[in-house]
């Protein structure tokens, strides 16, 4: 499954029933889904450390479909962030961090 095919499973439970799916269930309650991300992407630091590769793409996988669902519950799709990367293509990292 590509994220674009993930991207597009999320925003089509969006006002599904909460009850019966939950990334519907995510989606109407953001503050959960925000908190979600949190844990996964902490799970995944762990992994990290552990070098534990099968675990790592486990838990990198949870990262990233609960990051999509946390930007769909505050209206920000796969497009806007691929957009956005796209914006930092311009210049480097170092020179972008730089300016600031």
């Amino acid at each position: 499954m590509s994220l674009n095919d993930l991207a597009q499973t999320i925003a089509a439970r969006k006002g599904a029933d909460p009850s019966t799916s939950w990334t519907a269930k995510l989606l109407a309650n953001p503050d959960k889904a925000a908190e979600k991300f949190g844990e996964e992407a902490v799970e995944a630091i762990i992994e990290a450390t552990k070098g534990d590769k099968t675990r790592l793409t486990s838990e990198a996988a949870d990262v990233m479909y609960h990051l999509l669902v946390m930007c769909a519950a505050h209206d920000v799709t796969l497009s806007d962030i691929e957009a956005e990367l796209g914006k930092r293509t311009a210049q480097s990292g170092i020179e972008e961090k730089a300016s600031r």
